[in-house]
């Protein structure tokens, strides 16, 4: 039996020296022009703004207005990146800009692939860019090439769940992180056990808490409050 094609994967997985694996989801074309595309009004309202103000100050102003639209065209994009990765177009869609090794932009990064975008809009309407992408494995552009950059879904942080409602207790002995997370994600998670299992778990602590059944629960979900809030 032939074996059926696989999907596109749009996943890109990175080490960090470290040895943190990072998932990359990246963003293609269609999503990028929606984006694109609400950066567009805004700029077009910032130019309309622009002309308001200085369309009554004769030849200084027409030089201003020329300066102001120079300004937007082009570093409009590159103030947003260097200051939190992405224009307000993209974090309306959810994207961000990084180095495609995983770590956040920087300045000279984000002139680089926005310069080049003259070279992305060539023949028109940016067909080179869009090509570009299109070929590219990571859904790349040419000053995404360029600059070793690439345009990525932002992760979103995980929600956190609530604490069973306890009195914040100290824990008696020291723990290490591990301990302490493994604490907290047991409370997190006693919402979802049923009672007894539960007090299956919490009586394994029983030489650190002295205490057996729900007096025992408490005392862990008391520790976990005061992990997680201190006193």
């Amino acid at each position: 039996m032939s074996t059926p094609p696989a999907l596109a994967d749009t996943i890109r997985t990175y080490e960090t020296p470290e040895g943190v694996r990072l998932r990359l989801r990246l963003a293609g074309p269609v999503v990028r022009a929606c984006a694109w595309a609400i950066d567009l009004v805004i700029r077009l309202l910032l130019y309309a703004l622009v002309v308001g103000i200085f369309a009554f100050f004769g030849g200084v102003g027409t030089a201003l207005m020329l300066i102001s639209f120079f300004l937007l065209e082009w570093f409009y994009p590159v103030v947003f990146e260097i200051s939190g990765g992405a224009t307000p177009g993209k974090r309306a869609m959810g994207l961000v800009v990084i180095h495609d090794n995983g770590t956040p932009i920087a300045l000279p990064s984000s002139l680089i692939r926005n310069l080049l975008r003259g070279a992305d809009f060539l023949p028109l309407l940016y067909a080179a860019g869009l090509l570009s992408m299109l070929v590219s494995r990571d859904f790349q552009r040419l000053g995404d090439l360029a600059a070793g950059t690439l345009v990525v879904y932002r992760e979103r942080e995980p929600e956190r769940a609530e604490l069973p409602r306890a009195v914040s207790v100290r824990p008696p002995v020291a723990l290490s992180v591990g301990e302490q997370r493994e604490l907290i994600e047991f409370a997190e998670r006693s919402a979802r056990l049923s009672p007894g299992r539960q007090v299956e778990l919490a009586e394994l602590l029983r030489g650190i808490t002295g205490k057996q059944g729900d007096a025992a629960v408490c005392e862990l979900h008391s520790y976990a409050q005061w992990l997680t809030r201190g006193r």
